[in-house]
């Protein structure tokens, strides 16, 4: 399926779980002036379909791990094979098919160095290089492409930003939550009771602490190509580093970017734009990027598939058995 058919009210709810993805589908009813039926029937549509999913995600930084970036460069006739192996993996996420096949992107926030080092020596990998994010400024849950929601309504859907208290961490007795919630971070408290062993008073507290610290983040997992978006690209950019926070910050503001971190390697900012077809990516690289003269050299790469994006990987990930 190229795209899925979204009317006004299918976006409305999308915009609404990308603000809180355990938002309350009342809430999200009387936010959005339809029933809560209504909302309940348009969620579960569309999860099916695999244009969403709600996923809940450690943020490795809060627990003081290094996100990298990797390229992995492969031979035509096992990039899809080894893209795919590493998205089964717990400890990657946004695992990309790049450039023909030949290239693999993908994030890693493991605390040691295992997968940096095994990677090199699987045979059929030609060249490898680790990038470390240095700090984010746009993230692909905060993408502007999917607002539509009047500031007044996001207001009364944004959940509290987290106080970050270090003594709300999570612990390993946490894993049984964590792991229901990054398969489906809409588990209802019953469900999840029974996977922890915990009342449901306990785990909704837990749950809450957790997320107040802002090592638990709730996310919406969604699909650009079914939501009408299929260009999409990753761009390896070289800024002169006295304008590099000016460019990032420009960028980040860009509706087209979905996420954009300075990091270390021989360019210093990585960005990924999604536009609405090839002739969108041209334009918005010859217009808008062409414009920002302290960038000195840009390499793009399009996005021929994704093995996977956040979250524990699905039975069926995307329309295509795992």
């Amino acid at each position: 399926m190229e795209s899925a058919t979204l009317d006004d009210t299918d976006r409305a709810l999308v915009h609404a779980l990308q603000l809180d993805g355990r938002a309350p589908f009342a809430r999200i009813a009387d936010v959005l002036g339809v029933s809560e039926q209504t909302v309940a029937r348009r969620y579960r549509r569309l999860s099916a379909a695999g244009v969403i999913r709600v996923v809940g995600g450690v943020d490795g930084l809060r627990l003081g791990h290094t996100p990298w970036t990797l390229r992995v460069r492969c031979t035509p006739d096992a990039g899809p094979a080894i893209a795919e192996a590493l998205a089964r993996r717990p400890d990657t996420y946004w695992v990309h098919l790049l450039s023909g096949g030949t290239e693999i992107s993908c994030f890693t926030q493991s605390p040691d160095a295992v997968l940096l080092e095994k990677l090199p020596r699987t045979r059929r990998v030609l060249d490898m290089t680790a990038h470390s994010l240095l700090h984010g400024f746009a993230t692909p849950e905060g993408w502007q492409g999917l607002a539509c929601l009047t500031e007044e309504q996001a207001a009364r859907l944004r959940p509290a930003p987290p106080d970050g208290r270090d003594d709300l961490l999570p612990q390993e007795e946490d894993r049984p939550l964590l792991d229901a919630l990054a398969r489906d971070g809409r588990t209802g408290y019953p469900e999840l009771a029974g996977a922890t062993g915990w009342s449901e008073s306990a785990v909704k507290r837990r749950l809450g602490r957790l997320r107040a610290s802002g090592a638990l983040r709730i996310q919406l997992d969604y699909s650009p190509r079914l939501l009408g978006y299929r260009a999409e690209a990753r761009l390896w950019l070289s800024v002169r580093p006295s304008a590099l926070l000016d460019v990032a910050t420009t960028l980040s503001g860009h509706p087209e970017i979905s996420f954009t971190a300075v990091t270390t390697g021989p360019t210093n900012l990585l960005a990924t734009a999604v536009c609405r077809d090839n002739a969108g990516l041209y334009r918005y690289l010859t217009e808008r990027v062409s414009a920002l003269d302290a960038i000195q050299t840009l390499e793009t790469a399009p996005v021929l598939r994704t093995m996977k994006r956040t979250g524990a990987l699905p039975p069926q990930a995307y329309g295509r058995p795992v």
